[in-house]
């Protein structure tokens, strides 16, 4: 059975290739079921490392020895200046709000399936394939974007924003494996990235110092960390280098559990802590969002009842979905979510399917807020 069936047998099919393990077996994958196989390297960022060494150069010679194994054709394409101004220049503009963006799910968006995409179109090819844990099944003559067969590895959160349309030119060849079946593959085909640790960390930043890095763009602007009650207890180096729910890198001590941030007052330059992973500060019913994006094109019939999540590694949460003014989502939990953070995404699923997302605006009023008269132990 074919798993592709809207992609033309023996047809022409550009692989978005990282240099990394997923998609050179998505390359091999392609290419033993008799596609026409074109390698496409992304060079997103130019910067060398502290050793003077750029990563992108490393990676796209792992893509020259892959394709030079599979026999297929690649080409390499910049896209550092669409990336920055598509991508980096509102991850720091949302940076500077106080809020913290997404810089994952934007690329997705603005770079790999739409530029990307568009280079593959130039080059003669029906349809784009990247690495991605997803799976792309037609029912019921929709395409529909589902969990990856290996739930640990699935990154579906991270491409709530490809609609039928885009879905109709793509594939995810690994969505239907387990990450050990991908190794194993790659080691059976004897692929030079059999053995390459995955990425992590943010797209552009991997895993470099992610305050120093920004140092480079965001000037240190330092202030108080303050409690809820307005005591401070302690310096903070800039309200953009910390998040909601964030724990590490605070640098406050003293007696009792761990700080944790709860909050932030951009106008006073001032980032909200307490005490106590738990803290009720920390706890939110609802959320408000902006710009949804949905599967199908179009919202499901509201109100909806879907399970959702707010970052990537949370497990899905039950939840209500209900229009709000102006093209805006009201979600209520069942169970109050914890760290709710601005600018980040929830992601919506029916099953297995995704079906669809949006940027979160702000959250309702905290478990705090609502009990403030009642006495708190953090």
């Amino acid at each position: 059975m074919n798993p592709f069936p809207h992609i033309p047998p023996k047809s022409t099919v550009v692989v978005g290739m990282s240099g990394g393990v997923d998609s050179s077996v998505s390359a091999a994958l392609l290419k033993e079921m008799g596609y026409d196989v074109i390698g496409l390297f992304m060079n997103n960022w130019e910067e060398k490392d502290s050793d003077g060494a750029c990563t992108a150069e490393a990676d796209f010679e792992d893509v020259k020895r892959v394709s030079t194994l599979l026999n297929i054709p690649y080409y390499t394409v910049n896209f550092a200046e669409e990336y920055r101004k598509e991508v980096f220049e509102n991850f720091l503009s949302e940076l500077k709000k106080g809020r913290t963006p997404n810089p994952d799910i934007l690329c997705n968006r603005e770079i790999k399936f739409k530029k990307l995409l568009e280079e593959a179109k130039k080059l003669g090819a029906v349809a784009l394939a990247t690495g991605h844990y997803a799976q792309n099944i037609i029912h019921d003559g929709h395409h529909t974007l589902r969990k990856s067969i290996d739930t640990s590895k699935d990154q579906t959160y991270f491409l709530y924003t490809l609609n039928e349309e885009i879905l109709k030119k793509v594939v995810f060849p690994v969505g239907g494996l387990h990450k050990k079946e991908v190794r194993a593959l790659a080691e059976a085909w004897k692929l030079p990235t059999a053995k390459k640790k995955d990425s992590t960390g943010i797209c552009f930043i991997g895993e470099r110092n992610f305050r120093k890095f920004l140092s480079q763009f965001l000037p240190f602007q330092t202030g108080n960390f303050e409690t809820l009650a307005g005591t401070v207890v302690g310096q903070h180096c800039g309200i953009a280098y910390y998040t909601i729910g964030q724990r590490r890198g605070l640098g406050l001590g003293g007696e009792g559990s761990p700080w944790f941030v709860v909050g932030k007052d951009v106008e006073r330059n001032v980032v909200i802590v307490e005490r106590g992973e738990n803290h009720p500060a920390l706890f939110a019913a609802t959320l408000t969002t902006f710009t949804p994006s949905w599967v199908r094109g179009q919202a499901p019939f509201l109100p909806f009842q879907a399970m959702a999540k707010i970052r990537y590694r949370q497990g899905e949460q039950a939840c209500t979905l209900e229009k709000g003014a102006d093209n805006t989502l009201h979600v209520t939990f069942r169970e109050p979510q914890r760290a709710i953070t601005p600018e980040q995404s929830v992601v919506f699923y029916d099953g297995e399917c995704c079906i669809g997302g949006a940027i979160i605006a702000d959250r309702g009023p905290s478990l705090y807020e609502e009990r403030k008269a009642v006495p708190i132990k953090p």
